[in-house]
């Protein structure tokens, strides 16, 4: 399989993308308040030539602000990676959430999340919806937030017919969320996050979607880190021919403002 999108333009788009934020960075600096935006750039890239070619690159954006009732939190991240002429990973995914404060540890929220990948034949899948949350744990070495909420789910997966023809199945239904988010400030130079989310469809509990994380990240100057993070997607029904796990293990380097 053929792909116009050489590995070194991945790799260039990518270093591109993080060249920019660091730019806004510097910008952003000159304001600082506690209610700020605050934002964090990373990339990872993985290549190899030889005995084998291969390409991985992996990037993302996230900004958050906070008011004294008031939660905003956006962020996107891409992954693409082939080798020799295949492709073996190629997703974009996005997220924005709004935490209403009803008090200092109860909130409601809206979320939309939205998701393109090439090799789980996913065309989008989008989902809107509100919620309630609670702040279980909530100081300035840890948080861990539990959340309950309900959505709806547009998507486009690939499947096949009884003659054998391939199509593109639209779907939409209503699904249920449980999620949790956990962080640790682990020292000054050094936390670790941690998220979990399960979406089962509301009328049959046996078609869901897991989607799980965990990193870790340690500066080594003001600004820039080193981190590990890994990803893991389940989808319990796939689309045609794939299976139904998805994981992710990816090095690179952040740059937080």
């Amino acid at each position: 399989m053929k792909h116009t999108t050489t590995p070194s333009r991945c790799f260039a788009l990518g270093l591109s993308a993080l060249a920019s934020s660091v730019l806004t960075a510097t910008a952003a600096d000159a304001a600082e308040n506690p209610t700020a935006w605050k934002s964090a750039a990373t990339l990872g890239a993985t290549i190899t030539r030889g005995n084998s070619d291969t390409v991985m690159v992996a990037g993302g954006l996230s900004t958050a602000k906070k008011w004294d009732k008031n939660e905003l939190g956006f962020g996107a991240n891409f992954t693409y990676g082939e080798t020799e002429d295949s492709v073996t990973a190629s997703t974009v995914n996005g997220f924005g959430q709004y935490n209403r404060l009803f008090t200092e540890r109860l909130y409601g929220y809206a979320r939309l999340d939205a998701l393109h990948d090439d090799v789980a034949d996913i065309a989008y899948r989008v989902t809107l919806g509100p919620g309630v949350g609670y702040y279980l744990i909530k100081n300035d070495k840890f948080t861990l937030a539990a959340e309950a909420g309900v959505g709806w789910v547009w998507e486009r997966l690939a499947a096949e017919n009884d003659a054998g023809v391939r199509y593109w199945d639209d779907r939409e239904y209503l699904t249920v969320r449980f999620g949790e988010r956990f962080t640790w400030q682990i020292s000054k130079s050094s936390k670790l996050w941690q998220s979990f989310d399960y979406q089962p469809k509301v009328d049959e509990w046996d078609d869901y979607v897991l989607n799980a994380e965990v990193g870790i990240a340690t500066l080594i100057t003001k600004g820039l880190d080193l981190r590990v993070v890994a990803q893991d997607t389940y989808r319990s029904r796939p689309a045609l021919n794939r299976t139904e796990n998805d994981f992710k293990l990816i090095a690179g380097v952040g740059y937080t403002f």
